[in-house]
């Protein structure tokens, strides 16, 4: 995936949910009870993305590229880069991390708690799985067919579409793409939407339910929730709203940042301190929402991860726990409340899980409205190849390359090519510049043929012959 982000946590004694090496979660009173202690699910969902990078060469090249005749394409990414990574996440991430959760599918689909998890594969991955790697998918076809994954619906693009002024309709239609792709990849129709970074607000929440959707997964954001538990399921506002699982991040980012840390006052994390942990937690689901770079990548084969995961599916069976996927809780359990979250206190799965990360600074932010402000010039050309470059501009990725916030510093390793945010910000500066100059061209000579065409239109004239 992207790397796209290993957040630098300041590491502090958790005493607040860590008692007696049993995590616990106090609910507001007056929340309902947990209806069946032994019943409760286990939700996890593995998030697969891998951005097309551009070229950071381009500002040095840029007149060699179109001396050449290379293509838009060609010109503003990097191929040899974007297959370097896959190749390599293929071999340390990917390969590794499916090879166990085929054994663990294998191995407890005639239990009465067979595994079962649900994964999110971006568009974008998709296309460099197919490009690069294309027996992966087979692969990946495959494991499906086990019937207890479920694919995940969400943005093709991993776009921050969701949160452009004005309607909804960019980020409809790249969710549409998103949804066609994986019906015809694996002929299910998501039924559960996982938008890039976990972003959410109500409006989001009412255009993807527009689309079809159920249900929605994000963050369970602690300024959101307050004393309410993540572990319960939702609604959105309205009377068709959507429901709601929250990602418990504690939990989760015990696996994703915590499990190689040394310093960590739990460490090691093994899989019977976690599964108690689990046990422990009052609440109807536990939502466990990882990268899949957190297998290889954020934690190394050597660190136990991967076995940590091969014995994670009998853990769970010897507890009062069973694994669920999305759509089976969300059709099992009634909404616990309405969660409302206007579009000023959007939430996301980083940092202070908002949108910091990719609208703080002045570069975001003047990228960001070049990209919405190409919009009406796109639709004008209506070309297939310019809006695919377009949205490939559109990636959340390039604008967290120029995040300058210290907390990301370090996670920089794992997800930038970049020096600093600075050349992040001069590569797209350079090539978006290149690619508004080709829009402005495109629409000046379609605007010059409509006139020349209006021009040349015969005037109708009367039986007497005058006009």
């Amino acid at each position: 995936m992207s790397k796209r982000i290993l957040i630098s946590f300041i590491l502090i004694k958790t005493n607040a949910y860590h008692i007696n090496g049993l995590k616990t979660l106090i609910h507001s009173e007056g929340q309902k009870k947990d209806k069946l202690i032994d019943g409760k699910s286990i939700c996890l969902s593995l998030i697969i993305h891998q951005p097309i990078k551009l070229n950071r060469n381009f500002p040095y090249e840029r007149i060699k590229r179109m001396a050449e005749g290379e293509t838009l394409m060609d010109r503003y990414f990097d191929d040899k880069l974007n297959q370097e990574v896959f190749n390599k996440l293929l071999k340390k991430c990917y390969n590794p991390t499916f090879n166990v959760l085929m054994e663990m599918m294998n191995s407890t689909e005639k239990s009465d708690k067979p595994f079962k998890l649900s994964l999110f594969l971006s568009g974008l991955f998709i296309e460099q799985a197919i490009r690069y790697k294309p027996e992966f998918i087979e692969f990946l076809r495959r494991l499906v067919a086990k019937n207890h994954i479920e694919i995940l619906g969400g943005n093709y693009y991993n776009s921050l579409a969701s949160v452009y002024s004005g309607d909804k309709t960019e980020f409809i239609e790249q969710a549409k793409i998103h949804r066609d792709l994986m019906i015809r990849l694996f002929g299910v129709e998501p039924n559960v939407f996982q938008n890039t970074e976990l972003i959410y607000n109500d409006s989001i929440a009412k255009a993807v339910g527009k689309i079809g959707y159920e249900g929605i997964l994000t963050e369970g954001a602690d300024n959101i929730l307050g004393a309410r538990s993540p572990n319960y399921v939702y609604s959105s506002p309205g009377e068709r709203g959507v429901k709601i699982l929250f990602r418990h991040h504690r939990l989760s980012d015990d696996i994703r940042f915590r499990f190689s840390d040394k310093t960590w006052n739990e460490f090691p994390l093994t899989v019977e301190k976690f599964c108690d942990w689990l046990a422990a937690t009052p609440g109807e689901v536990i939502s466990i929402v990882l990268e899949i770079e957190t297998f290889g990548e954020y934690n190394s084969e050597d660190t136990g991860i991967f076995d940590f995961l091969k014995k994670l599916s009998i853990g769970v069976a010897k507890k009062n726990l069973r694994w669920s996927t999305p759509t089976e809780v969300i059709k099992e359990n009634q909404p616990n409340g309405t969660i409302i979250v206007p579009e000023v206190e959007t939430i996301s799965w980083v940092n202070n899980k908002d949108m910091s990360p990719w609208l703080e600074n002045p570069m975001q932010r003047i990228s960001f409205d070049r990209i919405q402000n190409l919009a009406p010039y796109i639709k004008e050309i209506n070309d297939i190849g310019i809006i695919k470059i377009w949205r490939l501009f559109q990636q959340s990725d390039h604008l967290l390359y120029m995040s300058t916030k210290k907390e990301l510093e370090s996670a920089k390793l794992y997800y930038s090519h970049y020096s600093s945010p600075a050349e992040a910000f001069a590569v797209f500066n350079s090539a978006f510049t290149d690619f508004e100059g080709k829009v402005a061209t495109i629409v000046q000579r379609i605007r010059k043929s409509k006139i020349q065409q209006t021009q040349q239109v015969p005037i109708a004239k009367n039986n007497d012959g005058k006009p």
